[in-house]
C-alpha cells in the first residue's frame, strides 16, 4: 500500500524527512481492526513529528496522520478515534493515561491506503457527514470541542477569545463556540482570515494584539509565545485561559503576578476521550455544524499539503485522499 512515512526529522528542513513509499499493509491481530482509509487530514502535530519535537527518533520511520474515516473490515462506515489509551489508568478518561498515544506517535498512522487501530476506537460515522468532513474531526475538531465544553465549561452568552483564528483547532472553536451561544472574539495577522473568522460566526475578529471591545470569560489559546500576553490582558478578573498547543513558542512570560492578582486559571488540554468524539457528533447533528475544509489532496501531493501548512496558506483543514484500492 502506499503511505506517507516519517523516516527523519529537521527542524529547519522538516519535509527532508518525509517519504512516499509503498509499505506492508497492517496485518490482523487479536482486539485490532484494519480500516481501509478514505480519508485523513494535516495536523501541526505531523509537522512536529518531522520537526523532532515531542517523537524521539528512535520511533522512526512511522506513517504519519492522527486523523481517519473509512470502511471496517465489515465494510461499515466509520470515523478512528486517535487516542490509544487504557481509559482505566487514566481515572476513566483516556487522555489521562500516562501510557497514551496518539495515533503515529507509537503505532502508524492514517497517511496510508490501511490502517490498524484497536477495535474500541471506531466510531460508527453518521450518515449526514461524508468522510472527508469525518476526516477533520479526530483531532483538531475534538480538542477544540474538550477546551470549550469540558475544561472551561462554556455557556450560552460568555465571552470567548479564539486566539490565531484559521488553523484547525481554532476554527472549530469558533464555529462550536458560536453555535452554543456564546460572544466569540478572534484574532489573525491574516485579513483573509479575520473576514473567514467573522463568516464562521464570531462577532469581531481583530489584528493579533489589538485590543478586544470588552473583556472575555475565556480564551482559547493555541499559538503560545506570541499570544500569551495579550491572551492574559483580554482576560477579566477570575476567567480561564484553556491552552492546548503552542506553535510559536512554550516559553512567555509567565506574568504570575496578573495571574494571581486577578484570580485568573490557566488549564492545559490534551485531545479529547472517545465519549467526547461521541458527544460533539450529537450536537453537531443538532446545529448542522460541518467543519472548514480548505481543500483536498491526493496522499501523492502530501508534500504540498504540509508546505501549505508551513506557509501558513490553510484556513480550516487540508484533506488528505488515499488511492482508491486496486481491483
Amino acid at each position: 500500500m502506499l503511505a506517507a512515512t516519517a523516516v527523519s526529522q529537521s527542524a529547519t528542513d522538516p519535509l527532508s524527512g518525509l517519504v512516499l513509499r509503498e509499505a506492508p499493509k497492517p496485518a490482523p491481530k487479536p482486539g485490532w481492526s484494519i480500516v481501509r482509509v478514505v480519508a485523513s487530514s494535516l495536523n501541526m502535530h505531523d509537522l512536529w513529528t518531522l520537526r523532532g519535537v515531542g517523537h524521539p527518533p528512535e520511533r522512526l520511520p512511522i506513517i504519519l496522520g492522527c486523523d481517519a474515516a473509512g470502511y471496517d473490515e465489515d465494510g461499515n462506515e466509520v470515523i478512528v478515534y486517535p487516542v490509544i489509551a487504557n481509559a482505566d489508568a487514566g481515572m476513566g478518561d483516556e487522555t489521562l493515561d500516562p501510557n497514551r498515544a496518539l495515533l503515529s506517535e507509537q503505532h502508524d498512522g492514517a497517511f496510508a491506503e490501511y490502517l490498524s487501530v484497536p477495535t474500541r476506537n471506531l466510531v460508527p460515522k453518521p450518515a449526514w457527514l461524508s468522510f472527508d468532513e469525518a476526516a477533520c474531526l479526530p483531532v483538531a475538531w475534538t480538542t477544540a470541542y474538550r477546551m470549550l465544553f469540558t475544561q472551561a465549561r462554556i455557556t450560552a452568552g460568555d465571552r470567548v477569545l479564539v486566539q490565531g483564528a484559521g488553523g484547525g483547532v481554532a476554527s472549530a472553536a469558533v464555529r462550536l463556540a458560536s453555535a452554543a451561544g456564546a460572544v466569540v472574539y478572534a484574532t489573525s495577522r491574516s485579513e483573509a482570515k479575520r473576514a473567514q473568522a467573522v463568516a464562521w460566526g464570531a462577532r469581531a475578529a481583530v489584528p493579533t494584539g489589538e485590543r478586544l471591545p470588552e473583556k472575555v470569560d475565556v480564551v482559547i489559546e493555541t499559538v503560545g509565545e506570541a499570544t500569551w500576553s495579550h491572551s492574559l490582558k483580554s482576560l477579566r478578573p477570575g476567567g480561564t485561559v484553556v491552552i492546548a498547543g503552542a506553535t510559536s513558542g512554550m516559553n512567555p512570560p509567565a506574568d504570575l503576578g496578573r495571574v494571581f492578582y486577578l484570580q485568573q486559571r490557566i488549564i492545559g488540554s490534551t485531545g479529547c476521550t472517545r465519549s467526547e468524539l461521541v458527544a460533539m457528533l450529537r450536537m453537531m447533528e443538532a446545529t448542522g455544524l460541518r467543519p472548514v475544509i480548505d481543500r483536498t489532496l491526493p496522499l501523492e501531493e502530501i508534500h504540498k499539503g504540509f508546505q501549505l501548512m508551513i506557509d501558513g496558506a490553510l484556513t480550516g483543514k487540508l484533506v488528505i485522499n488515499p488511492p482508491a484500492p486496486k481491483q
